[in-house]
């Protein structure tokens, strides 16, 4: 006898009526999501979400009165996982700021409306398993910023590869804000909707002492510059001469994404002949891990991230089980780690 999954209860909150129609009928088609009620405000989402006690809100970021975002601050920290649905809209990284676990983008001519509601009924199913953890106050400072590494020739050739996904994009900000302006060569794979990864690097930018951008084909891998791979590319390091750049070019999905974090370590793992170190964090799944394993083969230091500070305890998960992770560690204790192993190699 086969006990069928309870059904993750989910309340919808737009102001549109065509988008909670779309919502709606969408996600009730799922075996797994029952619908249990929409609201059109924020104030209509308040009393809702007392009444009907749902699993997981799908939230609009822009409503008229009071936004989404504005809305999910006045909930605190008591209320259910929040996914946002959001259209191309830079406001989506303060609603992970404040508390919502992942977010959607909306339907456009480049996507259909039944891949849109596929990849919303996975992160609400992701949502109502993982664990909500509370918005944590930014980092305003580095740790002691610039004058942590100096000047080094080891450190101008090494890199640094970084994967994440559900949750990474909060997590990443925080690891990156404790990072000095002159960190070596870094390569960020966050899995994002394309649109997003500009926009994120351009925050990240604004919010981290090193230079931070969305990668483009041919980009130079160096000191003090992180790059975000763009969302629909799969990016792999390449060596030049006593260069390496990096590759982005759209190709079918590795891992079940593109970019992979698979895809961006193991072309590390085959190509850096010179220091390396890998980061993986939270996210579902187990894109990254197989790629970290060939790092650490190959003489990279290796990072995972600890199940008690991860959102989703996947990625990282896979990876410390298949001996791809050298020093596991919290959210707050891996930058740490990292600068300690960079200074060492200046030994």
């Amino acid at each position: 006898m086969t006990t069928s999954l309870p059904r993750v209860r989910v309340l919808v909150v737009d102001d549109s009526m065509l988008m909670r129609e779309i919502l709606i009928s969408g996600l009730s088609a799922s075996p797994r999501i029952e619908v249990v009620g929409y609201a059109v405000n924020a104030m209509d989402a308040k009393q809702k979400i007392a009444h009907l006690n749902p699993d997981v809100l799908t939230l609009d970021v822009e409503m008229p009165g009071m936004s989404g975002i504005d809305f999910l601050k006045t909930l605190g920290n008591n209320h259910p996982p929040v996914i946002m649905v959001s259209s191309l809209n830079l406001r989506v990284f303060d609603a992970l700021a404040v508390g919502a676990m992942d977010f959607v983008r909306k339907p456009d001519a480049s996507q259909s409306k039944a891949d849109f509601i596929r990849t919303l009924g996975q992160k609400i199913l992701i949502a109502h398993s993982s664990q909500r953890r509370k918005p944590s106050a930014a980092i305003t400072t580095t740790l002691q910023a610039a004058s942590l590494l100096g000047v080094s020739a080891v450190l101008d050739q090494t890199i640094i590869g970084l994967g994440a996904s559900t949750g990474g994009t909060e997590a990443t900000l925080r690891v990156m804000q404790q990072l000095p302006a002159d960190i070596p060569g870094m390569v960020i794979v966050q899995h994002m909707p394309a649109g997003f990864t500009k926009m994120y690097a351009d925050r990240l930018n604004q919010l981290c002492s090193m230079e931070v951008r969305e990668a483009k084909h041919g980009d130079e891998i160096r000191r003090g510059l992180a790059l975000v791979a763009p969302a629909d590319y799969q990016s792999r390091v390449m060596r030049q001469g006593t260069k390496y750049l990096l590759s982005c070019k759209p190709e079918p999905k590795v891992s079940g994404h593109c970019p992979s974090v698979d895809v961006l370590f193991s072309s590390m793992a085959e190509t850096i002949k010179s220091h390396m170190a890998g980061i993986i964090m939270t996210g579902m799944g187990r894109d990254g891990a197989s790629g970290l394993l060939s790092m650490r083969q190959a003489g990279a230091y290796t990072i995972g991230q600890d199940q008690e500070s991860s959102v989703v305890y996947g990625m990282p998960m896979v990876a410390h089980q298949i001996g791809a992770v050298q020093t596991q560690a919290s959210l707050d204790n891996i930058a740490g780690l990292l600068l300690r192993h960079l200074k060492s190699l200046q030994a």
